[in-house]
């Protein structure tokens, strides 16, 4: 093992990483693109409390941005969305990586072989939005009781040749997917390009992460594209990556797994500047044992639970500010009311909260309601 990095340096490290902005601005389709590619996967969620949690990840990077930006970079080919993280907005440069996990994906995940035990459906949707353009569930006929678990046949059907590849996400309206056939979105030469090996896409998923992240252990990296099989699949793919330059193994200081950064990366441990209400589905915080590790932060999304089992509230946005989480903040955007309410402040218990703590809210609640369009702001 090569060189060894304090707590404080790895910490410093990977939020720096996350390109974080800490002055209002106003980001540009092309910063939005840029950032999506430079961090491998944004998460999607349909939650909007606050904001959907895409628009919340990429306007603490590059601030507000205009809205229909997500939906015109999936239509003109520049990102898609597949099953990375979980359903996430991908670089388009991505999609040979991601074939080898479409390939494999026949077998739907919460709907089972629904492709193979009705090819007739498969063919009529295909069909449909061959003849028609992009189409949404509620462009097909049939019924169902509502509710994720209880999908119209069509729109698990829509669902299945999704995640095998056969369809693309060719934008949105509002927050419904508009499904569309790969060839009249993704770029030939991105759809004629080989499907990797195994050993290919393990390397190159592994590769994106560190580089999308700073730095990850061996687990974070399985963490961070849900891969089967655990560390024992990825660990020998990871030590042929070290061998090659392309990642560089540290330890740390506190005795844990070692980290990976990526070869030839200058450690930045500066300390971070931006103070940023982030999504409660933020890339720095996918990896929770490596947040509580690194950061000292117990993250938890209590959204699921039941009213009296949350601790901190529903929709809580953690606070960063300069090298630490200082905060959990309890947020809802009223969007009638043109607001953004804070509902709760809950300090971390080793900060002692202050004015300069106060002050650094206030500026990253205003950039905040700028992001997800609210005039004001009640506390």
């Amino acid at each position: 093992m090569g060189d060894t990095i304090s707590l404080t340096a790895l910490r410093r490290h990977v939020i720096n990483a996350q390109g974080y902005t800490g002055r209002g601005r106003r980001g540009r389709p092309a910063e939005v693109a840029e950032t999506i590619r430079r961090l491998g996967a944004v998460q999607l969620d349909s939650i909007s409390t606050v904001g959907r949690s895409h628009r919340l990840t990429l306007g603490s990077r590059v601030g507000a941005y205009p809205p229909g930006t997500v939906t015109r970079l999936l239509a003109g080919g520049v990102v898609f969305e597949y099953w990375a993280h979980e359903a996430c907005l991908v670089p388009v440069e991505d999609w040979p990586v991601w074939r080898r996990r479409m390939s494999g994906r026949h077998l739907h995940h919460w709907y089972g072989p629904i492709i193979d035990s009705d090819p007739a459906l498969a063919r009529r949707v295909l069909d449909e939005i061959r003849e028609r353009g992009p189409l949404g569930s509620r462009d097909f006929e049939g019924s169902g009781g509502g509710g994720m678990w209880n999908w119209k046949p069509a729109k698990r059907m829509l669902e299945a040749l999704w995640t095998a590849g056969h369809l693309v996400i060719g934008g949105r309206q509002g927050f419904q997917r508009l499904y569309d056939l790969p060839e009249r979105v993704i770029p030939q030469a991105l759809l004629d390009a080989p499907e990797p090996s195994e050993q290919e896409f393990l390397r190159a998923v592994a590769l994106r992460a560190v580089r999308g992240r700073g730095a990850l252990t061996v687990s974070g990296m399985v963490e961070h594209n849900r891969l089967r099989g655990g560390v024992a699949r990825l660990r020998p793919h990871v030590t042929a990556l070290v061998n090659a330059g392309e990642v560089r193994e540290l330890a740390v200081e506190d005795g844990g797994p070692p980290v990976y950064v990526a070869g030839g990366t200058d450690l930045d441990d500066n300390r971070p500047s931006a103070a940023v209400l982030i999504s409660p589905f933020d890339n720095l915080l996918w990896d929770r044992p490596f947040a509580a590790r690194v950061l000292g932060f117990d993250h938890l999304i209590e959204v699921y639970k039941r009213p009296h089992e949350r601790r901190y509230g529903y929709y809580v946005l953690p606070f960063v500010l300069g090298d630490r989480l200082a905060a959990r903040v309890d947020l809802k955007t009223d969007r009638a009311a043109g607001c953004l309410r804070l509902l709760a402040l809950h300090p971390e218990p080793r900060i002692r909260w202050g004015v300069t703590h106060e002050r650094a809210l206030d500026g990253a609640l205003t950039r905040l309601a700028a992001v997800v369009g609210a005039s004001t702001i009640v506390r």
